[in-house]
């Protein structure tokens, strides 16, 4: 059965609203995953500041070593933490962004 020009013209629309739904998804997860990434960074800064404070105001080698391994540690596990929220966040993103096309290919393979 060939489709009448309404059905061409029905899915041409559905198309550009899955599309337009999917680009407005990947725009509000582009600006989360940016301000997520400038937060830490932001973060970053300042516990280097502290750590370079801090080691300038050691007074013993002992003390300057037990400073930059809090300091070491502590960067590790916000790396951690920070690689763990951005996973999650491109996880949900992509999720979100491919329901509208998911949606769109499950009804043109059901027809």
């Amino acid at each position: 059965m060939i489709p009448s020009f309404d059905q061409f013209q029905k899915y041409g629309q559905e198309n550009m609203e899955a599309a337009i739904q999917a680009v407005g998804t990947f725009s509000k997860g582009a600006q989360a995953i940016a301000a997520e990434s400038s937060d830490f960074a932001r973060k970053a800064i300042e516990r280097n500041s502290s750590a370079i404070e801090q080691l300038a105001g050691a007074k013993t080698i002992e003390k300057a070593v037990e400073i930059q391994t809090e300091y070491v540690k502590g960067a590790y596990e916000g790396l951690v933490s920070q690689s763990t929220k951005l996973g999650e966040l491109y996880s949900s993103f992509a999720t979100e962004a491919f329901k509208p096309i998911q949606g769109l290919y499950s009804k043109f393979t059901a027809a």
